[in-house]
């Protein structure tokens, strides 16, 4: 049964952000919507990441910010690599036309995922203030892209934002088979490198589900973010003897 939520808070810019318990709860309307307004500065985004909450919002609507409870995380160490995956990736591991880029084509990567919307969304929720936002984002060190090329071409990605060591997923898309997962795979050896612990997923799917994410309570989400943006930045770097680590370490959790 759906109840009334409590009001919605309207911010200014500069405005802090309303605690996150005061989010709607699972029984509204729309789950997690914290509040509206504020902007996207790159000061402002910055904040809400290190609180767990984030912008979500389509064209002809404010500003919206959510802060899912439970929230969708992939511990790093508990990724799924399935047999088939993991001979797609050996595969592109060993192939001297295939390669993994990290802030080549940050800008091209956030147009392809807006080109793609979710499944059974109607429309994109990144729109043009958000590509520009998310653009600004990255200029300041705090958005990337992890890129799948093939032959000099891209065809697949996804962006993330980045504060200290806590990482949060965004957006991935394709124009070959795996190629979002490819990349996604690869940003999970990149934080396994350097011994990130989870990747925030934010929502609850079954595609993320199967790849091994999970729901973990709000408050230890928030816990565990803002322990991590207290950390030095990782190297936004990847290197080809990372595909080797996940191997590894696949085999020996498997």
């Amino acid at each position: 049964m759906t109840h009334n939520p409590a009001p919605l808070s309207w911010l200014a810019s500069g405005e802090a952000f309303p605690p996150v318990e005061s989010a709607w709860g699972v029984d509204t309307v729309a789950p997690g919507l914290l509040c509206a307004g504020a902007d996207l500065s790159v000061a402002t985004l910055q904040k809400a990441y290190q609180n767990g909450i984030f912008p979500w919002f389509s064209a002809g609507q404010p500003i919206l910010w959510w802060s899912p409870a439970p929230r969708m995380v992939l511990e790093v160490e508990q990724f799924k690599l399935s047999p088939s995956l993991k001979k797609t990736l050996k595969k592109f591991a060993n192939d001297p036309d295939c390669e993994i880029r990290i802030d080549n084509a940050f800008a091209q990567v956030i147009q392809a995922c807006a080109s793609n919307p979710r499944p059974n969304a109607h429309g994109t929720w990144i729109v043009p203030d958000m590509i520009n936002a998310y653009i600004n984002l990255h200029h300041a060190g705090l958005a990337h892209s992890v890129e799948t090329w093939v032959r000099g071409e891209l065809v697949g990605g996804l962006y993330c934002v980045a504060s200290g060591q806590a990482v949060f997923g965004e957006s991935m898309f394709y124009r070959q088979t795996d190629a979002s997962k490819i990349a996604l795979a690869a940003l999970v050896g990149l934080c396994r490198q350097h011994q990130i612990s989870q990747i925030d997923c934010q929502q609850n799917t079954a595609h993320l589900a199967s790849l091994g994410a999970h729901e973990m309570p709000r408050p230890e989400f928030v816990r565990r973010v803002r322990a991590l943006c207290r950390q030095p930045a990782l190297d936004w770097h990847f290197k080809s003897l990372y595909w080797q680590h996940l191997f590894a370490f696949n085999s020996a959790s498997a």
